[in-house]
């Protein structure tokens, strides 16, 4: 008996393919398994999502595929005004600290188990890279992630204890045990290295923005090529920006509580 023909239009598969990706959408899938969890042949899977990235509708993680950038655009919830608050309060830092270092520089905050990017500068040597203004990657494979997660054992718990970790480069760190040490050591030290776990040849250093409690807000970061980049070395000017950009924060918190107390101060006089 012959195989049925698969009576869908090549817009239904394209449409079945965006819908495959499910929890997998930031972190990748790859095009055997789409095929497999739409009953599309490899081959067709391949060329309909060479469409679909033309278009910027799923876009390339290493040997993977995830949503792109267009159907980011078209999710996107709307912004929150406490996360405005944090891009205008750090993005003088971030500039700062591309200035400091010459290098591609990140300003991220924590949503979930994910890190939001913020904000990007490009670095004199550019490399092709995962992370852009808006985008999502997992927290635990890049180092804004890492040295946010640190703080949340909750969420740490939540990464480790949960399915597999996807393995986006031979380097990605997806030992549960190891990735403890590591986010122990994160929070120690009070930074996070990246060494090409989200892109081959891309390495990154991190450190936190911290309220007035201790918790992190966001995280600054400086990447590079990995063969012309020591993250050590910009260790330092990661460190001080960050604790520049950790009081600048504090401080604009504690000036928006004055006023708001004397705010209802003038009100209840009033009354």
């Amino acid at each position: 008996m012959g195989t049925q023909r698969d009576s869908r239009t090549a817009v239904d598969k394209a449409l079945s393919l965006l819908g495959a990706f499910g929890k997998d959408a930031s972190s990748g899938v790859g095009v055997s398994e789409l095929a497999r969890r739409t009953e599309l042949s490899k081959s067709t899977a391949f060329r309909l999502l060479a469409v679909l990235e033309k278009n910027g509708a799923v876009e390339r993680a290493g040997s993977n595929y995830r949503l792109g950038p267009l159907l980011n655009e078209l999710t996107a919830p709307v912004t929150v005004p406490e996360v405005e608050e944090i891009r205008d309060i750090l993005t003088p830092f971030l500039a700062h600290l591309y200035e400091r270092t010459r290098q591609t520089v990140h300003l991220a905050v924590l949503e979930g188990t994910h890190v939001v990017y913020l904000n990007k500068l490009h670095g004199l040597h550019h490399v092709p890279a995962p992370s852009r203004i808006g985008g999502r990657l997992p927290a635990f494979c890049t180092a804004v992630g890492k040295i946010l997660l640190c703080y949340n054992q909750t969420l740490i718990d939540e990464v480790l204890g949960g399915e597999e970790l996807p393995q986006w480069t031979p380097y990605t760190v997806t030992d549960p045990d190891e990735l403890r040490k590591q986010l122990q050591d994160a929070k120690t030290r009070g930074f996070a290295f990246e060494r090409e776990e989200t892109m081959r040849g891309l390495s990154c250093i991190a450190a936190p923005v911290l309220s007035v409690t201790g918790t992190p807000v966001a995280a600054l970061s400086v990447s590079a090529p990995t063969g012309r980049f020591d993250p050590n070395a910009e260790l330092h000017a990661v460190r001080e920006v960050s604790a520049k950009a950790s009081q600048a924060y504090a401080a604009r918190k504690r000036a928006a509580r004055r006023a708001a107390v004397s705010e209802a101060a003038a009100a209840a006089r009033e009354g």
